[in-house]
């Protein structure tokens, strides 16, 4: 019983920490909008939270574009990013399909990082109500009202 209930908030939790992770990612490509030849990097929810409840996604391996980097940047000049998925397996990301070229070569669209920014953030705060429900659901069952 009581492991039916840690497990409904440790996947909850994992989720927390994989939007966490990839609002950094949405926040990095923001940051980096006026970076001439940044590539925009985007992590796959799917695939993280399958690797972050114990399954094996091989997808998650970055593109050879990056020549070896592991830091998140396509050049030195770039801000880099720091992952926190190490701990559920590879932090690799992929690269966000460009939608509109640049002059400068930078692959940022900001309209449709704002759009992931919003979705992102919506759902972070739909697993934190649904994390804080269970803690309250819980916390009556103890106090037996």
């Amino acid at each position: 019983m009581f492991a039916n209930l840690t497990n409904a908030l440790d996947f909850q939790a994992k989720a927390l920490v994989v939007r966490a992770e990839r609002q950094k990612v949405i926040a990095s490509n923001i940051a980096n909008v006026d970076t001439p030849g940044y590539s925009a990097r985007e992590l796959n929810f799917q695939e993280a939270m399958q690797t972050a409840i114990g399954g094996t996604s091989a997808s998650l391996a970055a593109p050879s574009a990056s020549a070896g980097r592991t830091d998140g940047v396509t050049n030195p000049q770039h801000i880099p990013l720091q992952s926190t998925l190490a701990s559920f397996g590879d932090n690799r990301l992929d690269y966000s399909a460009q939608t509109q070229p640049a002059m400068d070569g930078n692959s940022v669209d900001m309209d449709q990082q704002r759009a992931n920014f919003i979705d992102n953030a919506v759902h972070y705060e739909a697993a934190l109500r649904f994390i804080n429900g269970d803690a309250k659901t819980i916390l009556t069952a103890i106090q037996g009202q």
